[in-house]
């Protein structure tokens, strides 16, 4: 039977404003203990952030995290899957992409989730090391 990304999805995504400073972002970051944050504006996906994005396009670029935000710096115009869209597509948009995680949004724009390379391996093959490294629960 062919899964849906709803099926392996991470639901209630954690989203910041576009107008979200990156030292905000960076704190929701940590106390979600999460490496991407989806940027919307009043509600609808305008970006990705990613701890990756604040790295190489922010400290690295000296860029000031109290003044500047999300919406400077983050991926916009993100590819997304919807929750009925086969596992498999999901996959192939990240391989063709070169992606780790993809939103997931209803035909009328509500974000409902992400899924994750993580998640896509533990729906795969659950006794590999990435699916055990994906589903363990984080330090404190």
């Amino acid at each position: 039977m062919t899964r849906r990304v709803h099926e392996v999805m991470t639901e209630k995504p954690v989203t910041v404003e576009k107008l979200t400073s990156l030292a905000e972002a960076a704190r929701v970051m940590r106390d979600a203990d999460i490496g991407d944050v989806l940027v919307v504006d009043e509600g609808r996906l305008r970006g990705i952030l990613t701890d990756r994005d604040l790295v190489i396009r922010a400290i690295a670029e000296n860029r000031d995290p109290a003044e500047t935000t999300v919406q400077a710096i983050c991926s916009s115009e993100p590819i997304t899957v919807g929750p009925g869209d086969d596992v498999q597509q999901a996959a192939d948009l990240m391989r063709r992409h070169a992606l780790r995680r993809l939103p997931v949004q209803t035909e009328d724009g509500e974000l409902v989730g992400v899924v994750t390379l993580g998640d896509l391996e533990v729906e795969r093959d659950p006794g590999s090391a990435l699916a055990a490294i994906a589903a363990a629960e984080p330090d404190s």
